[in-house]
C-alpha cells in the first residue's frame, strides 16, 4: 500500500526527499577542493573583505558551512541577513540555498493558486541535471509561491479597496451563487456541509431552499463576515441512502452526475465526461465552483477521474468563461494525515485549468482554512461580476 501511494503522489514527494538529502549531503560534506567553491552552483561570490575591514566569524567560515549554517534558518531571517551587508546580500541568493528551502517548506503550506503553483521541472528534475548555467530563480520561485509572500502582496495593494468594497455592499446586488462538488463531500467520515450549517461563528445560515433557478433548487445562503451573503448549491452525485452503503461496503458508489464519453488519443485512452442536463442547467447559471477534494494520505484516489469531472463542471460552453473555481483539500479531522496541497494540486493537473483557481487545505470537522478559501472565491467573484 506504501508503494501505491508513492506511485499515486505523482514522485513529488519522492523528489522533494531526494533533493532535500542530496543538498544536505553536500553541505554536510563540504568542499572537497578548497581551492574554489565550483561545487556549489550559483552566482559569482563576492571576495573576502580586505585584511583592513572587519571579518566577522561566521563570514569567515567556508562558503559550505555558511550554507549548511543558513539552512537552518527561516528564510525571514535568511533575507535579514542579507540587509546587513553587500556580502551576505550576494550570498543569501544562492540558488542551492533556496532550493532547499522550497523543497523543505512546500508539504506545509496550506494554500496554493493559479499564479503562484510551482512548476513541475522543479520537482523532477534530478539535481545533477542543474548546471551552473540553467538554474532557475529559487528565491523568486519561493517568494511568488509561499503564502506569507501572496499575503503580503495582497496587503499591499492601495487602501482604497477596502473603501469600495463597503460602498459596494450599500448596494443590492443578487448574491453569488456557487455550486459546491466533489469526492470530499461525499466519502469523508465528517460531513463539511453539515459543519457549514452548523457553525453560525464562521458561517451565518441566512436561506433555506424556498425558491428555484431555472429548475434547480437554490441551495443554502450563508453571511461571511457579518455582512457578505452568499449562495452554495451543494451537488452530491449519489443519494444518501447510496453513500451510506458504499461507506459501510467499503465500495466506490456510481456517481450519476456526469455520464462518459471515451475518445481515443494516440495510443491512450482518455475518458471525458458531460454532465446530466439537471447539473447543466445549474453551470449555466452559478458565478463559480467549488470542488471538495478528497485529501486524506490513506485513501486510494483517482486523480484523473476527478480531473475529468472538474473539466466537465467548468466547461465554458455552459456558462461566463473565467468563472472562479475554489478546490478545497479536505480531511476529516485534524488528526487525518493529509498529501499536501501542493502535491494535491499537481495530481489533478489544476495548471490545465483556463480559469482563476485556489486550494486551500480543510479540516470538515473545524471548517479550518474554509473561511480563507471562501474570503478568495468571493472576491475572484466580484471581480469577474464587474468585468
Amino acid at each position: 500500500m506504501a508503494t501505491g501511494r508513492a506511485e499515486e503522489r505523482g514522485g513529488f514527494e519522492a523528489a522533494v526527499r531526494g533533493g532535500l538529502r542530496v543538498l544536505r549531503e553536500r553541505w554536510t560534506r563540504g568542499t572537497r577542493e578548497r581551492g574554489g567553491t565550483a561545487a556549489f552552483a550559483g552566482p559569482p561570490r563576492p571576495a573576502l573583505p580586505s585584511a583592513a575591514e572587519e571579518v566577522d566569524a561566521l563570514q569567515a567560515l567556508p562558503i559550505d558551512v555558511q550554507l549548511n549554517i543558513m539552512s537552518f534558518l527561516s528564510p525571514q531571517d535568511v533575507c535579514r541577513l542579507g540587509s546587513t551587508s553587500c556580502y551576505w546580500r550576494a550570498a543569501v541568493q544562492d540558488p542551492l540555498l533556496w532550493r532547499y528551502f522550497l523543497l523543505r517548506d512546500l508539504p506545509f503550506w496550506t494554500s496554493v493558486d493559479w499564479k503562484s503553483l510551482p512548476d513541475v521541472e522543479i520537482f523532477n528534475k534530478a539535481f545533477s541535471e542543474v548546471s551552473d548555467n540553467a538554474l532557475h530563480n529559487y528565491m523568486a520561485v519561493y517568494k511568488k509561491s509561499c503564502p506569507q509572500g501572496r499575503r503580503s502582496l495582497k496587503s499591499s495593494r492601495p487602501r482604497y479597496g477596502a473603501v469600495t468594497s463597503f460602498l459596494q455592499s450599500l448596494v443590492t446586488q443578487a448574491e453569488p451563487r456557487f455550486a459546491m462538488f466533489g469526492p470530499g463531500l461525499e466519502e469523508l467520515d465528517n460531513s463539511l456541509v453539515q459543519k457549514m450549517m452548523t457553525c453560525p461563528e464562521i458561517l451565518l445560515v441566512t436561506g433555506l431552499p424556498q425558491r428555484q433557478i431555472h429548475g434547480i433548487g437554490s441551495g443554502v445562503s450563508f453571511q461571511f463576515n457579518n455582512n457578505q451573503k452568499f449562495n452554495i448549491l451543494t451537488l452530491y452525485s449519489t443519494t444518501s441512502v447510496e453513500r451510506r452503503r458504499a461507506r459501510a461496503e467499503q465500495a466506490v458508489a456510481v456517481n450519476r452526475m456526469f455520464y462518459p464519453e471515451n475518445s481515443t488519443a494516440g495510443n491512450q485512452q482518455a475518458v471525458h465526461y458531460n454532465v446530466i442536463p439537471q447539473i447543466k442547467r445549474v453551470c449555466e447559471v452559478v458565478d463559480g465552483f467549488i470542488y471538495v477534494a478528497n485529501a486524506e494520505a490513506h485513501k486510494k484516489h483517482d486523480r484523473q477521474e476527478d480531473l475529468a469531472r472538474i473539466l466537465a463542471m467548468t466547461d465554458p460552453a455552459l456558462g461566463r468563461p473565467n468563472r472562479p473555481l475554489l478546490v478545497l483539500s479536505c480531511v476529516s479531522n485534524v488528526g487525518v494525515e493529509r498529501i499536501p496541497c501542493v502535491y494535491v494540486a499537481h495530481q489533478l493537473q489544476l495548471n490545465m485549468l483556463h480559469q482563476p483557481w485556489m486550494m486551500q487545505d480543510t479540516v470538515a470537522a473545524t471548517l479550518a482554512g474554509l473561511p480563507s478559501g471562501i474570503e478568495w472565491l468571493l472576491e475572484e467573484a466580484d471581480c469577474k461580476n464587474a468585468q
